[in-house]
């Protein structure tokens, strides 16, 4: 009988632990069911970034935003720790150590003068005027291009030669003219001053102020390496002065046929030195008269002393040093309203021809495209 009744009592016992057992079970479940993923996903972020378990799972998702905010701008980082300061007090330390690994102003000021630096230039006058719009059967960079034949004036290639452009440093062979056609002495010293400095694009030079170079030499690096401050020395010195010299070389343009054609100083360095490949095929011609200018043209390089030191001055043509070109003269130029310039006269299968290359864009592409028309060229007269 006591038997019976103790085995009774041990199944109910067991049911009633069972029973317990399964409700705590069911309880823990619904708990874990209802919490929130979001809370979840919170709480195992926080456990892998800090060291210590962080007491606010919203406090510690702080530092993340403060991150995301800092890449936006030097000004919204500031606001972001504003807010994050006001809460530092509270904030458990693995949320400061996070909030000051995000520190990006100092950054993103750098950033922000970076973009500045590497903007792209404004747009040449011939991109202005859709120029470069043309289309041509070499696909050239340049807006302009003309090459001429220069013993029969025959048009061998033309794009756009009749545009009126901005020329740049191409002036500096009718600033050779001028220069040589008032036969003051090549022996003369001349004295780089604060007139001779660019205050139009505020271009620098390495022919510092108080620097004292004989005519030739000056005459010498302003073809051959485009020395802006020989030139604007050159015209200074000009019986009359500046004014004087400006006159001259219009009316030195004026004789020559070049009715497109105006100057304003002797350096290239504006964009009212305008003029049309026709017009510089002719000022190319008459340069080439000249055999001071095409040897000063065509130097590779060339070795001034100022009075204080020695300077050396390379060809700002990368084609006078290719063995395969034959140049007999040539001038490059640029100015952002002109673009990439170049003139030659030259060699090719033969016939001396005159090439004009205006507006081209990207710092080696008139070169190439001179290359292209040399190809052109000769292809052209195989097949004739």
């Amino acid at each position: 009988m006591k038997t019976e009744m103790f085995s009774s009592l041990k199944v109910v016992h067991g049911v009633a632990v069972r029973s317990a057992l399964s409700l705590a079970v069911s309880i823990a479940v619904a708990s874990f069911a209802a919490a929130p993923a979001e809370a979840l996903a919170k709480t195992a972020t926080a456990t892998k970034t800090a060291k210590k378990p962080v007491k606010s799972t919203a406090k510690a998702e702080k530092p993340a935003r403060v991150a995301k905010t800092a890449l936006k701008s030097p000004k919204s980082v500031k606001a972001a720790k504003v807010a994050a300061a006001d809460d530092d007090d509270d904030a458990p330390r693995a949320s400061r150590k996070r909030r000051v690994s995000y520190r990006m102003e100092p950054h993103a000021r750098r950033a922000s003068v970076h973009a500045v630096a590497f903007q792209p230039r404004s747009p040449s006058v011939g991109q202005a005027f859709g120029l470069h719009d043309t289309p041509d059967s070499l696909a050239l960079r340049s807006s302009v291009a003309y090459v001429v034949d220069q013993n029969t004036s025959e048009t061998l290639f033309d794009k756009n030669s009749r545009a009126v452009v901005p020329i740049a440093s191409i002036t500096k062979l009718m600033t050779a003219m001028v220069v040589l056609d008032s036969h003051m002495l090549l022996t003369d010293e001349i004295t780089v001053t604060d007139e001779d400095r660019d205050y139009e694009k505020f271009t620098g030079s390495r022919l510092a102020v108080g620097s004292v170079l004989s005519r030739e030499d000056m005459l010498h690096i302003a073809l051959m390496a485009s020395e802006n401050r020989a030139a604007a020395a050159l015209s200074r010195y000009y019986p009359g002065g500046r004014p004087a010299f400006i006159a001259a070389m219009n009316a030195k343009a004026k004789s020559l046929g070049m009715t497109d054609t105006h100057f304003e100083n002797s350096t290239g360095l504006t964009s009212q030195n305008v003029s049309s490949a026709r017009d510089l095929v002719k000022m190319v011609n008459a340069a080439y008269q000249y055999p001071i200018i095409r040897k000063f043209s065509t130097d590779r390089s060339y070795e001034v002393f100022t009075g204080k030191r020695n300077l050396a001055y390379n060809s700002t043509n990368a084609l006078v040093r290719n063995a395969s070109w034959d140049i007999g003269l040539q001038k490059t130029g640029f100015i952002n309203e002109a673009g990439e310039c170049l003139v030659m006269q030259a060699n090719v299968n033969g016939s001396p021809v005159v090439i004009v290359l205006l507006d081209s864009y990207g710092k080696y592409s008139r070169f190439a495209d001179a290359g292209r028309l040399r190809s052109y060229l000769g292809s052209a007269s195989r097949t004739s």
